[in-house]
């Protein structure tokens, strides 16, 4: 997996830099529905023409957050900053935002220019204005040729990209996204993250997007903020997430992961040895790890982390372990393992198709070895 961005934007990191001021800062912010705490106490900057995703599932309080950067809701307690400016009691017309919703709200009576138009004619722009943008807009988004179309002649596609010019034709400085591509098929919805992200980078408005979808943060964002129960958990890129997890709640939560507990029996500043008992393997860690001796430790096993194959490796002793497969899923660009120690513990591994004839094919009950780098693994605490 990877973050999708182009590698210019990959070396423009601001949150890297202390001196840089974020465009949106949200500081100790709370919200309450009666004993009900939907945001609890969170603090996060955004920066300018950041592609930004709040990732977590249902419940989570990513989309109460949205809200309340739209000022639909108001927080409870703490304070929220909008290129310098305090938003408390700023209604939402007078916000420099605007929001996509997921249903995208589309004027069923009104042809596609006319919805994109909707708000600017609210605004009284003029209207040769108003004509140059929304046709600038709608080559933009490639839809020109459907411009004196009703949204029911469209395409799910189709409207959501109305959707995304209504929202971007008056030029906000931050766009906010309440799950965008949810109502797409796989395919469209794929082809469709590609595209807004050219079109963010093309006009250079800071994107807020909420979404559930892993793969999709992980395709769209600049850097994710993952959030469990009213709390952001961790913040970092695509590859910050998915490669160095804060605790087990990430891990699990971003990817596919094998989990094994253990604790430490051999330890240096420079390594660690965690061994997983119930399980009959021994991790040997490349890097110290700040724990107590006698902690309870998890190492997190990414599947495509993981060989897999009859022979023995040359050193038995760590980083791996015997078992027979006990389930094959042929997804075309890789194969997915799932393999019984003899704990009884299935442990998922991927291996890419790289030819389309294998000489040497593994099968259902055959007996293997998985074995791993001692980088591969990452110990959490928690």
């Amino acid at each position: 997996m990877h973050d999708g961005r182009k590698p210019e934007l990959a070396l423009d990191e601001p949150w890297r830099n202390p001196q840089a001021t974020p465009y949106i800062s949200i500081r100790n912010v709370t919200k309450r529905f009666g004993d009900f705490v939907a945001v609890n106490d969170v603090s996060l900057n955004v920066y300018r023409q950041e592609l930004f995703c709040l990732l977590g599932g249902s419940g989570c309080g990513k989309s109460t957050l949205l809200r309340m950067l739209a000022g639909f809701e108001e927080p409870s307690s703490g304070q929220i900053f909008i290129d310098g400016q305090d938003m408390a009691g700023i209604p939402p017309y007078s916000r420099p935002v605007n929001m996509m919703f997921q249903s995208y709200a589309l004027f069923p009576h009104m042809s596609v220019q006319d919805n994109v138009a909707f708000g600017l004619k609210q605004d009284r722009t003029p209207l040769k204005e108003i004509r140059e943008r929304v046709a600038a807009m709608l080559d933009l988004v490639k839809l020109s040729p459907f411009a004196k179309r009703k949204p029911h002649q469209l395409s799910g596609g189709q409207r959501q990209r109305v959707a995304l010019a209504r929202s971007l034709v008056k030029e906000p400085k931050l766009l906010l996204l309440d799950e965008p591509l949810g109502a797409l098929d796989r395919k469209l919805r794929e082809s469709t993250q590609f595209e807004l992200m050219n079109l963010q980078d093309k006009l250079g408005v800071t994107f807020i997007v909420v979404t559930h979808d892993q793969e999709e943060a992980m395709t769209l964002a600049s850097r994710i903020g993952v959030m469990n129960q009213g709390h952001i958990v961790q913040v970092g890129t695509p590859s910050e997430i998915y490669e160095f997890p804060v605790n087990r709640f990430v891990a699990d939560f971003i990817g596919t992961v094998n989990m094994f507990a253990g604790r430490i029996v051999d330890e240096d500043s420079n390594y660690v040895r965690i061994a997983a008992e119930a399980d009959g393997c021994t991790f040997f860690i490349d890097h110290g790890v700040s724990a107590s001796p006698n902690a309870q430790l998890w190492v997190a096993l990414r599947p495509e982390k993981i060989n897999i194959g009859r022979e023995a490796p040359a050193d038995t002793r760590e980083n791996c372990v015997q078992g027979v497969i006990d389930g094959i899923a042929y997804m075309g660009d890789v194969s997915v393992f799932n393999v019984k120690l003899a704990s009884g513990r299935m442990v998922k591994v991927t291996r890419p198709n790289l030819i389309r004839r294998e000489e040497d094919t593994l099968t259902w009950d055959d007996e293997v070895w998985l074995h791993w780098h001692p980088a591969s693994g990452v110990v959490l605490t928690s």
